[in-house]
């Protein structure tokens, strides 16, 4: 198995699911990743390849886990999110600056940010591929191989007992984990379908704002990062008092070059991109296709400085 590969996807549920056979993980709001230990192979780095969901390779963007992952037996591949936790929770927007950080910039951003791997299933081990074999061999074969090797690289935890997960659901989120995963233990890996299922406490989610379409004053549309994804998506048009707000606190951070990102209707549209730090509460709805709306703005400690939440 080489990269890249298509991933395991999940579909949104509104009730916790209970029938028999099921298996149940948190939900880590981070930068899916999929690890692989390549051996010595010309042209990778040091035989480890980390591949983001899109199919985007982000080695160098993470050289703490690459070393970490040297620590596998060589062949192996496992999928899973990665996480930077600061003061006991998760934050989203320091895993997103890790995962945009240039070769030179990520070796200081690795000390002062250091990356943990939360892995949830296990592709291949010693060059064969397992993603044809039951949710229940893999995950076992999983603990096995990642029992003894402790942080960064780590197996989430998993239960097939209902009122447990229902326990992690409502408590989690004070951590920043929002939600569950949803899995059959005779389930195979399926790339690219919704065969998992989801269960999260809202439908709005923290996204990282890597940029805007427009004017900087007044800008039309948000460019945004939903975890989980590393793909940017612009989001709906602003209403206007959302445009004057994120106009002010977008004065106030540096800007960069020009990039395209896919809008809803439209294609591939241009933006100027800004740097990372900037959180959105977004709300994702769909008709034909995926709608991002951001509802407000706020900084990675909370809201804007000296700001109220902008909208």
């Amino acid at each position: 198995m080489a990269p890249p590969v298509r991933v395991a996807l999940a579909e949104t549920v509104g009730v916790l699911p209970r029938e028999a056979g099921l298996a149940y993980e948190p939900k880590f709001d981070g930068h899916r990743m999929v690890v692989f230990r390549t051996g010595g192979v010309r042209g990778r780095e040091g035989g480890v390849v980390l591949q983001a969901r899109s199919g985007r390779i982000v080695t160098g963007a993470f050289p703490d886990l690459a070393a970490a992952a040297r620590r596998l037996p060589e062949g192996t591949v496992l999928d899973g999110e990665v996480v930077v936790w600061r003061e006991g929770r998760i934050d989203f927007a320091a895993v997103q600056g890790r995962a945009a950080a240039t070769p030179g910039r990520a070796p200081l951003l690795a000390e002062r940010l250091p990356a943990s791997y939360a892995a949830f299933d296990l592709l291949g081990v010693g060059g064969e591929d397992l993603r044809s074999l039951r949710y229940s061999v893999r995950r076992e074969g999983l603990v096995g191989l990642l029992g003894g090797l402790g942080p960064p690289i780590q197996p989430v935890p998993m239960t097939t007992d209902p009122e447990l997960a229902a326990t992690w659901f409502e408590t989690l989120p004070g951590i920043g984990v929002e939600g569950l995963v949803v899995k059959r233990l005779d389930q195979p890996y399926r790339p690219g379908v919704r065969a998992w299922r989801k269960l999260r406490h809202t439908d709005t989610r923290e996204a990282a704002v890597v940029g805007f379409t427009g004017p900087a004053e007044r800008p039309v549309s948000l460019v945004v990062v939903l975890p989980d994804d590393d793909t940017p998506v612009v989001s709906s048009p602003l209403p206007p008092a959302l445009r004057a707000g994120a106009g002010a606190v977008l004065r106030g951070r540096p800007s960069g070059g020009e990039a395209t990102a896919m809008a809803v209707g439209l294609g591939d549209v241009a933006y100027r991109e800004v740097e990372p730090g900037l959180l959105a509460e977004v709300a994702t709805g769909t008709t034909r296709h995926t709608v991002t709306t951001v509802l407000r703005l706020r900084g990675p400690e909370g809201d804007p400085p000296g700001r109220g939440p902008v909208g």
